[in-house]
């Protein structure tokens, strides 16, 4: 049997928020929060959030594509952030926050620009969107204290504020695509 897993690298705003919606996705196995795009090796927290590494703060989410097809990552992707802000979103604002999509091969690159085109043409958002779409060069897991963070802080004023409401927006439009245990949360 091959192994017919894929990985996706996306990044829009801080990592907390999209790594809790696409935990709670029916095939993806693993979402693993972190750094990429930027010049510095090894960076740390501290580093990109000083803006200076060059990196965003991105997820990495392996799924099965039987299940979870890369168009409908990106359809997630798009729906849970604000593609249309440069270095921003919401009050987090600096390059880490840019709405970036890493490709790992250039299948993963062609999809993100023809969803790109795809949006805008339905003009699908009130401004053009900015999201970057580049070859995924390195990837550097978060520290482990960032890793299922919204799971382990809900009543973190941040989380409550911000990616509370993106939970019950997934659970509203996604119902169908949530894992058993999400929905049975609903």
């Amino acid at each position: 049997m091959t192994d017919t897993r894929e990985v996706a690298t996306l990044g829009g705003g801080c990592f907390w928020c999209l790594e809790a919606v696409f935990e709670q996705l029916q095939g993806v196995e693993r979402v693993v929060s972190g750094y990429a795009g930027g010049s510095v090796p090894d960076p740390t927290y501290q580093q990109v959030c000083g803006g200076r590494t060059g990196h965003a703060e991105v997820i990495q989410v392996t799924f099965d594509p039987s299940v979870l097809p890369y168009r409908d990552v990106l359809e997630v992707f798009f729906a849970f952030h604000d593609p249309t802000t440069l270095n921003r979103q919401g009050y987090d604002a600096g390059t880490q926050y840019r709405s970036i999509i890493l490709a790992h091969t250039p299948e993963q690159a062609r999809a993100a620009r023809a969803v790109i085109a795809e949006l805008t043409a339905a003009q699908a958002f009130d401004r053009p969107i900015v999201t970057e779409v580049a070859p995924l060069a390195t990837f550097y897991p978060a520290e482990d204290h960032h890793q299922g963070y919204y799971r382990q802080n809900p009543e973190q004023p941040y989380c409550r504020a911000t990616i509370s409401p993106k939970m019950a927006k997934l659970r509203q439009k996604y119902t169908a695509r949530l894992k058993a245990s999400a929905s049975a949360r609903s």
